[in-house]
């Protein structure tokens, strides 16, 4: 995998180029602001781009306005977006946008390298990988506002598995139930959320978060 990393905290940028390269991947570029991260994909094209939300000069979502770019103007490259706190507008905009191959994961995750490998691969793959932290405040926000009140709890966690980008199979395993289970539950989520007409799995993320956010 060819990743470029933008972080402007050299010690967190140097390791994550360490850690990467133990893992057999290659880090083809490594900056630390913004400015130089559309550069740099421009150039070389990766496969997947690691990048902070906050960067210099301003360091409020100069990182996330240059990932939304990236995924405009070269979808093929995945994103996966990290962030310090649950910054619920920037996550918002990221999962209401095309969700193929779009991540965000708190810094915290890093230190799981194993949950952090993962998303970085979830990403590269075309697929999503949301932290569970930002989905599960996102969704005990929108539980206050309705539409989930209309979910059962068990329909309010596969929502919460769906949402982090994991298949029905690996939905299946984490709340160990049916594989069967998994896709009834889904079907009355979107039934209740009126969402039927989504197909696809990364377009049935995004609809769900659309409809989370309202």
């Amino acid at each position: 995998m060819r990743v470029i990393l933008a972080e402007d905290s050299t010690l967190l940028r140097e390791g994550l180029a360490r850690l990467l390269m133990e893992e057999g991947h290659e880090v083809i570029g490594s900056v630390a602001d913004a400015d130089a991260l559309i550069v740099a994909v421009s150039k070389e094209q990766p496969d997947v781009v690691v990048a902070d939300v906050r960067m210099p000069p301003s360091h409020t979502d100069e990182g996330l306005r240059a990932a939304l770019e990236i995924r405009k103007r070269w979808p093929a490259v995945g994103v996966l977006v990290l962030s310090q706190y649950v910054e619920k507008r920037y996550a918002t905009e990221l999962m209401t946008g095309e969700s193929e191959g779009v991540g965000y994961l708190l810094k915290d995750r890093v230190v799981e390298v194993d949950e952090f490998l993962d998303a970085l691969e979830r990403v590269a793959a075309g697929r999503a990988a949301f932290d569970s932290e930002v989905v599960r405040q996102l969704l005990a926000r929108s539980h206050r506002t309705d539409p989930l009140s209309r979910l059962t709890d068990r329909e309010q966690g596969v929502l919460a598995e769906m949402a982090q980008g994991h298949t029905n199979a690996s939905i299946a395993q984490r709340l160990h139930i049916s594989q069967s289970a998994v896709e009834k539950h889904i079907n009355a989520i979107f039934e209740k959320l009126e969402l039927t007409g989504s197909t696809g799995y990364s377009r049935r993320v995004l609809a769900v978060l659309r409809y989370l956010d309202t």
